[in-house]
């Protein structure tokens, strides 16, 4: 009777499952497929905190990678598929190019790159990464989707021009076509005030006057602290002329909180500080996203970075092509990421995609401030003959893009 009412409930079992005991004995002695994935940055020196509010952020970018792979090996369970981390931290110094061909030479062809632009280049020209996919979680320079893009690498952090243009258009939609410009001397500052000129002028926006803001972001935090700042924004902003809204772009975060409530003018601060667009915020929790928060708090500890969001997603987008194609080789899977039938879910709304033109990640844009998400573009009425997303950053036909 026992034995009836066991096979009885395995008949049930290979309704729903397709499996009994023959089935799970078979299934256990598969032996899981290896898919490697490597990470890849390098120690750089950091600013302090602008602010005792603001703690050093540690891992930045590893413990997205790290989840990713935790969530890819729960999927994999299933399909027989365990995804492997290795993971490459060079020291300052250090030789990158060198690191690379040690990963390669350990089996890698997935490579999660979290550097600046001139070290994810050398490493995309390498011999050896010829046959490699390279995820960029870190650079946001345009031109790394246009003449210096490469064909061997995806970017899953979003271009300065996508983040400019999704604030952009929250600023048209609220009407706020007149901007004051303020941009710091860093490299990276000017790579966005680009971007935003750019913006401006492909939503019909208009810059009133343009400022340079000269910070030594050594000096940010002084004994002088809020009088001598209290007394010197005002006249910085002083007989501008007329404006909606103050634009700053300072990257390296040296002046530009400074910025808030300390203008001649009493006007809203966006950009860089005050209200900044981003591909991930703390504070983000619809779509699902709560779930995400609450898991990666607890595995890492801290809030989730962007640069954390876009190392998940790399990790994601392997795990999601390589289940599909039932494959684990480079080609394969690295063709099926690039095809229109793939897509991978990011908590944002909607399946996310690459373009076929610069290996950019589709995907909304965050509008946040400090503490609370205001709103995601694209902004309703802003239309596409594809995909509204591509009103984000480069479209097609403006891509200088020709892969190498």
């Amino acid at each position: 009777m026992q034995t009836l009412r066991f096979l009885a409930s395995c008949g049930v079992l290979i309704f729903l499952s397709a499996g009994c005991p023959g089935h799970l004995a078979a299934q256990s002695q598969t032996t899981p497929v290896n898919i490697p994935i490597a990470y890849l940055t390098q120690h750089t020196k950091t600013l302090p905190p602008l602010s005792l509010a603001d703690q050093p952020t540690e891992n930045n970018g590893l413990m997205g990678a790290r989840l990713g792979i935790e969530d890819n090996n729960t999927t994999g369970k299933f399909t027989g598929q365990n995804f492997v981390l290795s993971e490459a931290v060079v020291a300052e110094d250090g030789d990158i190019a060198a690191a690379f061909r040690d990963l390669y030479g350990k089996g890698n062809r997935f490579f999660v790159i979290d550097l600046p632009e001139t070290q994810l280049l050398a490493i995309a020209d390498l011999p050896e990464a010829k046959d490699a996919l390279l995820f960029n979680i870190h650079a946001k320079d345009d031109d790394l989707r246009n003449d210096k893009c490469r064909a061997n690498v995806l970017h899953t952090i979003p271009s300065y021009a996508m983040l400019a243009d999704g604030l952009a258009q929250y600023l048209i939609w609220k009407r706020w076509a007149n901007w004051l410009l303020v941009t710091g001397t860093g490299e990276d500052d000017k790579l966005f005030a680009d971007a935003l000129r750019h913006a401006a002028e492909k939503f019909s926006a208009t810059i009133v006057e343009e400022r340079v803001f000269d910070a030594e972001p050594g000096a940010r935090r002084t004994d002088t602290g809020h009088a001598q700042i209290q007394k010197q924004m005002p006249v910085f902003t002083q007989d501008a002329p007329d404006y909606d809204v103050l634009v700053v772009s300072d990257v390296r975060d040296a002046f530009g909180e400074y910025l808030q409530y300390r203008t001649w003018d009493p006007r809203p601060v966006v950009g860089t500080q005050g209200l900044f667009p981003t591909a991930w915020h703390r504070s983000q929790e619809q779509w699902g996203a709560t779930q995400m928060q609450n898991r990666f708090a607890r595995f890492a500890g801290r809030w989730m970075t962007e640069r954390d969001y876009a190392a998940w997603v790399a990790a994601r987008v392997v795990s999601e092509a390589a289940t599909r194609t039932k494959a684990a080789d480079q080609l394969t899977v690295s063709a099926y990421i690039r095809s229109p039938e793939f897509g991978v879910a990011g908590f944002k709304g909607q399946k996310l995609t690459f373009r076929d033109w610069d290996g950019q990640l589709r995907q909304p844009i965050l509008l946040a401030t400090s503490r609370v998400l205001v709103s995601v573009s694209p902004q309703e009425g802003f239309l596409h003959e594809f995909s509204e997303l591509d009103t984000l950053g480069y479209d097609r036909p403006d891509t200088t893009c020709k892969f190498q």
